[in-house]
């Protein structure tokens, strides 16, 4: 069975022989009527547990949009033109709206990826800008002792309204609602301190009531203060097929609720081998983000087992302290002890990886240079047909093969082990 898989701007493809293969997982089948900007025109019609934005929004009022920024799959270019439009009907003039890039830890973007995040006509009309995590206004701290420093354009506007799309995140839960501003607007210590959490046993995929990093974000959105938010879920094709707006949490809860019924699949039983993909650009410019999709990926492979994790990685490790902690421990156990006894933001991906190597062997598929990925305690390839045909010898001839073409987004349930 030959399968495409998203590789950057490229694909590769592996043939899996037909006795292993136990098929690829994909979203569910879901009915929808509306997809694109027309759903989200709909969204904003129907508000969730909020008032129409036009009874929140007032002329002369200075608005923030914070939106997602490239290292997201987050189509602004779709959402925002709809957005502007009833911003407009509701009589704000488009000089007192800023579309604000919620960069949270990760790097500034050029002028360019601005342009093409937004699109030309919002980037010709609108003031866009990165968020400044050097100039932020402090409002308090929650109860578990997280700082909300908040980049300045967000903190001062008057009304603030949410982007973003949701998926599942392995220890918030979900992404999108509240994510905007704790991590998105916030500054590395309080992002540091919010990740945290991550080591509680209720951090996970696909759960929220209870988790305490979720609930430490909502509290500081709380303080910051969110009028409303515009949600989109996109299918494989990464279409936008759901769109939810109104309240920060309960327009969110639908979200997720939609999302699951996309996207948790159920499968017989775990795999020896399981082949997966971010679906390529931008989910896997670095080593950074691809780590989202080899997190899904151990829910459906054996212990013992060997994960195929491809991702061209153009931009390398995507974060300086990950590749630290990536590069500067002797095992991978190693990681895990460390990030118990001295959380950093970054490490945190570090010691995930690293939990994940404790139950299977990770050979990835990237541009990064041999030696390099091995230095990581990774077993390096250019070819996923490669890695797959070694993934066979070791485990044999009759191994049983899942694939995993969006892996980010599809959370797997095996009946069996």
């Amino acid at each position: 069975m030959k399968v495409e898989l998203g590789y950057g701007k490229t694909t590769q493809i592996i043939d899996v022989p037909d006795q292993c293969f136990r098929g690829e997982l994909h979203a569910n089948h879901v009915d929808v009527a509306l997809t694109g900007s027309e759903e989200v025109r709909r969204a904003l019609l129907d508000p969730i547990g909020s008032a129409p934005l036009g009874d929140i929004v007032h002329p002369g009022e200075k608005i923030a949009v914070i939106t997602s920024d490239i290292t997201r799959p987050c189509p602004s270019f779709e959402i925002l033109p709809p957005l502007l439009e009833e911003l407009e009907a509701d009589g704000i003039s488009l000089e007192d709206i800023t579309v604000v890039f919620a960069l949270g830890s990760h790097r500034p973007h050029t002028e360019a990826e601005q342009r093409r995040l937004v699109g030309d006509a919002v980037f010709e009309k609108v003031r866009c800008i990165d968020g400044d995590v050097e100039d932020t206004v402090h409002l308090g701290v929650t109860k578990r002792g997280t700082p909300v420093d908040i980049v300045r354009p967000v903190a001062e506007a008057d009304r603030r309204i949410c982007l973003g799309n949701i998926e599942y995140h392995y220890f918030a839960g979900y992404s999108g609602g509240a994510k905007a501003i704790m991590p998105g607007s916030s500054t590395p210590k309080a992002i540091q301190m919010n990740h945290r959490f991550m080591v509680d046993a209720a951090s996970y995929q696909s759960h929220l009531e209870g988790n305490p990093v979720r609930e430490d974000i909502e509290e500081a959105a709380a303080m910051v203060g969110v009028d409303f938010i515009l949600n989109v879920v996109l299918d494989e094709e990464k279409r936008i097929i759901k769109a939810v707006a109104g309240d920060v949490t309960a327009a969110h809860r639908v979200g997720c609720a939609f999302l699951d019924t996309l996207y948790k699949v159920e499968i017989e039983e775990k795999a020896d081998i399981v082949v997966v993909s971010q679906g390529g650009a931008p989910k896997d410019l670095n080593l950074y983000q691809l780590q989202k999709a080899l997190d899904n990926a151990k829910h459906a492979v054996k212990d013992g087992g060997i994960i195929i994790l491809v991702g061209a990685c153009e931009e390398g490790l995507g974060n300086a302290n990950f590749e630290r902690w990536m590069t500067g421990h002797k095992r991978p156990e190693d990681m895990i002890e460390h990030i118990q006894r001295d959380f950093q933001l970054g490490g945190h991906k570090a010691a995930a990886i690293a939990k994940v190597m404790g139950m299977a062997d990770i050979y990835l598929v990237s541009e990064l240079a041999p030696s390099f990925a091995a230095s990581m305690f990774f077993k390096p390839y250019h070819s996923a047909q490669e890695a797959l045909a070694d993934a066979l010898d070791e485990k044999g001839a009759d191994a049983s093969v899942l694939v995993m073409g969006h892996g980010g987004s599809v959370l797997p349930f095996a009946k069996r082990r």
